[in-house]
């Protein structure tokens, strides 16, 4: 084992301990939580290394890191996440390695991503970002939709060739009443989460909480958590 992958491994344990204590706290199987690893800024050796460790979902927010990394790796099994905000002029690289797209906040993405995944023969995955500082303009700090705007854009995805409505993801806000209420924000989020599977039962993700607050989106009820510098450490950006 090299430095790194003992590095790794390590920090690997201590967020699964953290997981593991955070479900049994709340009364639920570790079963029921999947952790996807953030790898945005490091290496296509470390995702390497975490496929080794036994990692099998990967997470990217930026595409020009994203499609080399994805390429040099597709003979791992992993799983790859897109989270970032995605410019519809990136979704033909996107879809052509990612197997969810976490991010999708307006009808024109859904309508771009659906043309890629027919093109190149795939179905995607995707989540409706939720905002829950969203604005006057329906759109948070950070992308995402307002909650109200959740039952359409969903119905859009549900209805677009090439994809699937997969359930919904939020970033804990900065701003607004849940800025520094991380747990208020998710048992927000599966609240909202509750009511779209009534339309659509299949779609029963749940993305949210980080390195600082994955225990509190465990207890809310996530099903998946999005931790990068807890498991790959602080890296300047590339580039």
């Amino acid at each position: 084992m090299t430095d790194r992958k003992d590095e790794l491994a390590g920090n690997l344990a201590k967020v699964e301990g953290r997981i593991a204590a955070a479900c049994a706290a709340a009364g639920r199987a570790r079963e029921e939580v999947t952790l996807i690893v953030v790898t945005k800024t490091f290496p296509a050796s470390d995702v390497r290394f975490l496929a080794e460790l036994g990692v099998r979902h990967v997470a990217e927010n930026r595409d020009q890191d994203a499609a080399p990394k994805a390429a040099e790796c597709a003979d791992l099994p992993l799983t790859w996440h897109f989270v970032g905000q995605l410019q519809t002029n990136k979704v033909r690289s996107v879809v052509g390695y990612a197997d969810l797209v976490q991010s999708v906040d307006r009808a024109r993405l859904v309508t771009a991503l659906s043309k890629e995944a027919v093109r190149a023969g795939r179905e995607l995955g995707c989540l409706v970002q939720v905002a829950l500082d969203a604005g006057a303009s329906g759109r948070g700090e950070r992308g995402g939709v307002a909650p109200e705007g959740i039952e359409e854009l969903a119905g859009l995805i549900d209805g677009a060739p090439g994809l699937r409505l997969d359930g919904l993801m939020t970033v804990a806000p900065l701003t607004g009443e849940y800025a520094g209420r991380q747990q208020a924000a998710f048992e927000r989020l599966m609240d909202l989460s509750t009511h779209l599977r009534r339309a659509h039962p299949a779609a029963n993700m749940v993305s949210a909480g980080m390195s600082a607050d994955l225990e509190q989106a465990v207890a809310a009820g996530a099903t998946h958590v999005r931790v990068g510098s807890a498991v790959l450490g602080v890296r300047p950006r590339l580039g």
